[in-house]
């Protein structure tokens, strides 16, 4: 048996993109401000200010951080921008949310930013299974993206393919 074994996918004009390979590094951080609240349900101004002024806050250097509260407090909303504020000489990215919508807001940045003039006319293949927190809702910014310069577009693995879109002729 000499016959060469030909690695049909790799040969043909699939397209494939894989989210994963566009997860941006970084650390991602959940800044819970219920330690800062008086029994952690009223915010009161005079102390949150001097927890913010007293915090170290370059260890947040080249983080991604989502800022919260656990409990249910009523935070009014120059908290959250009193900590932005002083996150931001720091910080790669900053959203006022849970880690799910830090990874949304971070995948729209990079699927906005995405060169897809080489999908054009194509038959695209987004791949599906990840290791990394891939959002759905990264996926269905994608298809946005890429639907009006697709032909085809598909889900899953070369092998395996769930159909999504045709472009009619």
């Amino acid at each position: 048996m000499s016959d060469k074994i030909i690695n049909k996918v790799s040969n043909s004009k699939l397209i494939t993109i894989d989210l994963e390979e566009l997860y941006p590094e970084g650390e991602r951080l959940i800044f819970d401000i219920k330690d800062w609240l008086f029994d952690e349900i009223i915010l009161k101004e005079k102390d949150f200010r001097a927890a913010v002024k007293n915090h170290n806050w370059s260890r947040y250097k080249k983080t991604c951080v989502a800022l919260g509260c656990s409990v249910d407090a009523i935070i009014p909303s120059w908290a959250y921008l009193l900590l932005s504020s002083e996150l931001a000489p720091y910080a790669k990215k900053i959203v006022i949310g849970n880690l799910e919508l830090l990874e949304t807001s971070l995948f729209q940045d990079i699927i906005q930013n995405l060169n897809i003039d080489s999908f054009k006319g194509g038959i695209i293949i987004i791949k599906g299974c990840t290791k990394k927190p891939i959002p759905p809702s990264a996926f269905s910014m994608l298809i946005h993206k890429i639907q009006p310069i697709a032909k085809t577009i598909m889900y899953g693995e070369a092998c395996s393919t769930v159909p999504l879109f045709k472009k009619k002729k």
